[in-house]
Formats: C-alpha cells, sequence, structure tokens
C-alpha cells in the first residue's frame, strides 16, 4: 500500500475536476487526481460532445433536405447511421487530447486511475494508494437515473452512455422522458431517417417557459416527432427490435428501440461519504453556498452538489472552491447568472428569472419586453424566423431573460453578463451591434423597453417642442 500526502485532491476527472486540479496545480498547489472511469467525464464521452455532433449530423440532413427555399434544389439528404458514429467518435477524439492524463500530468499533477472512497475525513483510498490531503473536492458527476418501471429490467434499452456506440439505424426510437436530452435527441433522430416518439409522464420542456417550449414543441412535432404528455410509463416489455411501453391511462407505443432519457442521478455510491463525516442529499452531496460538505475539509461541485446540473456550472463551481481553497477568501456561488440552453432546433436558452417566477418576486414592478425573430434582417435572410425574447426587467435591470429562437444559446450570453454585472438597460441599448446580425436581437429588446419611453411619452414630445423653437 503507497501512502500519500498531498494538499488538494480531486476525485473526478470531469470539467469541474480538471477545472480545480489544473487551476490549482498552476497556482502553485500539490494536486493529486483521481479518475476510476474516462478522463473528461460525462460531458466529453457521454454528454455535451457526442450530443451536439449528432444533432450536427442531423442539421446536415435536414438542410439538404430544404434547401429549396434558398433557391437550391432539395435532395434525399439520406443519413449512413453508422459513418454519423463514426463522426461523434472522432469529434471526441478531437476534444479529448486537452482533458488527456497526459496533459494533466504535464502541469504536475499525480493522476491515479483508480475510484476513491473516503476511509477517514482526511483520506481517501484509490486501489492500492492512500491519499492523505488538507482539501478534498467531490467532482464525480452525475449518471443516467433509470427508474424501476416493470419490465425495464429484462429489455434492452439505451441511456446517454450507451447511445453514441449504436451502429445500427433505430427504425422507431421510443424515448422515455421530454427534458432537454431527451428533446434534442428526438429530433437530431427524426432529421436522420427515424421514426421517434417522446413518452413524457408530466408535460415536455416542463422547467421552462412553456410559452417558448411550445414554439419548441411545435417545431419538433411538424418533423414528424410524436410527443405523448401525462404519459407516465407503468410497463415495459418486448425484445430488441419490437418493443412497448403501456403508460398509467392505457396507452400503448410500439418501437424498435428504446431511450431512457429521465434524469441524472449524482455518482457517490462509491464514495463511502459517512467514513468521511459527509452528509449526503436528496439528490447529491449535502453543501452550503461556498459548495462545503459538513465535512469543512472537503468540497463538491458539479453535478454531485444536487443542483444545476450543467457543464458550464462545474466550471463555475471550481472557481468559486479555488478562490476559497487556495487564498483563503470567502467566495460563495450565485445561481441567477447562470444560463442554459437546450440545443434543439429552434433552440431554447434561459438566464435569471422566468416570466412567471420574476411576477411572482416582483408583481407590479416588473415589466417584460419582447422582440420578435421575424423583425431581425438577418433572421430573415437565413429563414430563421421563428421565435422571440423576453427580458423580465424591474426598475431599469434586466432580472431574466428568455430566448427561443436560431441562436438562443449565443445570444443569452450578453444576458448572462448583464445579470452577472448587475448591468442596466441602458447599458444593453448602447450597445452598437453590427448590421445585419441575429446579435441585434439583444440590443432591439433593450430598445423595446426605451421605446414607450421616448416615442409615446407626452412629455417627451413637449420637451422636444420647446427645444426646436428656441434653437438658432
Amino acid at each position: 500500500m503507497e501512502f500519500i500526502k498531498t494538499d488538494i485532491l480531486v476525485i473526478g476527472a470531469g470539467s469541474g475536476g480538471l477545472s480545480v486540479a489544473a487551476g490549482a496545480s498552476q497556482m502553485g498547489a500539490d494536486v493529486v487526481l483521481l479518475e476510476g472511469h474516462k478522463m473528461g467525464g460525462d460531458c466529453l464521452n457521454y454528454g455535451c460532445v457526442p450530443s451536439k455532433a449528432l444533432i450536427a449530423t442531423g442539421k446536415a440532413a435536414y438542410s439538404q433536405q430544404h434547401g429549396a427555399q434558398f433557391g437550391v434544389k432539395d435532395a434525399a439528404g439520406v443519413v449512413d447511421y453508422a459513418a454519423a458514429k463514426d463522426h461523434v467518435a472522432d469529434v471526441i477524439a478531437t476534444i479529448a487530447p486537452v482533458d488527456s492524463q497526459e496533459r494533466f500530468e504535464g502541469f504536475g499533477i499525480r493522476v491515479i486511475r483508480e475510484f476513491g472512497k473516503f476511509i477517514s475525513p482526511t483520506e481517501v483510498q484509490a486501489g492500492d494508494t492512500i491519499i492523505k490531503a488538507r482539501r478534498i473536492v467531490i467532482a464525480t458527476g452525475s449518471s443516467p437515473l433509470v427508474p424501476p418501471i416493470p419490465g425495464l429490467d429484462s429489455v434492452p434499452y439505451e441511456t446517454n452512455e450507451t447511445l453514441f456506440d449504436l451502429r445500427e439505424t433505430p427504425e422507431h426510437l421510443l424515448i422515455i422522458g421530454g427534458g432537454p436530452i431527451g428533446m434534442e435527441m428526438a429530433q437530431a433522430h427524426v432529421r436522420m431517417g427515424c421514426k421517434v416518439t417522446v413518452i413524457e409522464g408530466a408535460k415536455a420542456l416542463g422547467k421552462d417557459d412553456p410559452e417558448l417550449a411550445e414554439v419548441v414543441l411545435t417545431s419538433l412535432k411538424d418533423e414528424g416527432v410524436e410527443i405523448a404528455e401525462e404519459a407516465l410509463a407503468a410497463k415495459i416489455s418486448g425484445q430488441a427490435g419490437a418493443i412497448e411501453v403501456e403508460t398509467q391511462d392505457g396507452r400503448v407505443f410500439k418501437g424498435s428501440h428504446l431511450l431512457m432519457a429521465v434524469g441524472r442521478k449524482a455518482n457517490v455510491d462509491k464514495l463511502e461519504l459517512g467514513a468521511g463525516g459527509i452528509k449526503p442529499s436528496r439528490n447529491g452531496i449535502q453543501v452550503d453556498d461556498s459548495m462545503r460538505t459538513s465535512n469543512r475539509r472537503v468540497y463538491a461541485i458539479g453535478d454531485v452538489a444536487g443542483g444545476l446540473q450543467f457543464t458550464h456550472v462545474a466550471g463555475y463551481h471550481a472557481g468559486v472552491i479555488i478562490r476559497s481553497m487556495l487564498f483563503g477568501l470567502p467566495s460563495k456561488a450565485k445561481t441567477a447568472h447562470i444560463p442554459w440552453a437546450t440545443y434543439t432546433d429552434p433552440e431554447l436558452a434561459q438566464v435569471g428569472l422566468t416570466e412567471a417566477e420574476a411576477r411572482k418576486k416582483h408583481s407590479s414592478s416588473l415589466e417584460v419586453v419582447r422582440f420578435h425573430y421575424s423583425h431581425n434582417d438577418r433572421a430573415i435572410a437565413e429563414r430563421k424566423t421563428k421565435g422571440f425574447i423576453k427580458v423580465m426587467v424591474v426598475k431599469g435591470r434586466p432580472v431574466g431573460a428568455s430566448i427561443v429562437g436560431y441562436q438562443a444559446g449565443e445570444l443569452i450570453n450578453l444576458w448572462a453578463l448583464a445579470l452577472a454585472n448587475k448591468m442596466k438597460m441602458s447599458q444593453i441599448a448602447a450597445m452598437v451591434a453590427p448590421y445585419p446580425t441575429i446579435g441585434e436581437i439583444n440590443k432591439r429588446a433593450a430598445g423595446a423597453y426605451f421605446s414607450p419611453r421616448l416615442f409615446e411619452s407626452d412629455l417627451v414630445k413637449r420637451v422636444v417642442g420647446l427645444v426646436q423653437r428656441f434653437i438658432p
């Protein structure tokens, strides 16, 4: 048994863990990094990267099939499913060196390819090695949640951890779960020539503003995705190529393949949290605003901390705790400025409060401003006029922004910046955007806030009239 002492031990080499390890090491700390599976974690290998690569395949096929609107003859846009998966694998392989063991060892980090478990509040065992650390960071991420639906254990199914290895084209893909993962994969597969049925126990895209979600859902239905809502799966039966899902209300859905996309669960099972004096929570590990656990020497970040489950949140958490661990400075994680996006077509993006949340919190002081893509010249040129933005404003400052439409995930960045820095709508309006760009939508939304104050104000008109009389 080998014994190691270190400043910082990081458990998990996903987005959050790698950010902590690299940052801490390059600033002079001695760092040990544990990873029992793949470097890069879920995002690189099973999540953000492969899913966006497959979405790109679907977009390419769809573009060939719908070229006539641009004066280009429509083509079949036939997808070679196995070749599409080669494309996915190539994208992963291209990015993988950035997250590789060799790169992080180049930073001076000791990388141990074993799972870790606590054996005391300051010690973790990884294989034949025991590491004693001054500070420990749990960044073990999450895995697909597979609910105990009767019959599921005897039927072959996919999760995001297996879907990207599937080489045969699903004739009819059944997807249980109508959240972002389910809807993204539904659209990607229908565009690649598969029949797709989404089976959702409540409302599809139910965590987003329903007005915006409806734009996305209508688009998917128009493309051929069958979406069954209020359809709680009660029984699953069949075999490979012939699977049936029966819902509580008696509906039966038949398909060739099944994808489970009902959510995520925190990866805590191997950690032996009790030995480390660490309290679990319902969604993972209990943390305070500084991302500290009940053991003050131990931090938990990213999905395992039980909050927002996004790669960029894990990276944000890494920055929060590095300030605390390395410099002893107070640092707290906040959520009001955290954006997220769903990469359907049209895209769906949110930061801060939704309209419903803002009305509940701010009531009479809230103003909601809107601007539609159909009034943006670049969107018209690109034939991408479906969608709109709405910004929730309180006393001249945005408190939330919701966008559905082309490049919504890019447009939301400006509003994330505004919320993070408590900017005013006047500062957004002062921005000069190049013409013609989709980004003008943000500036026009700010303009929509000031328009009634300038163009519908009797006081402004009287002042202008007086000035015009007396200007020589």
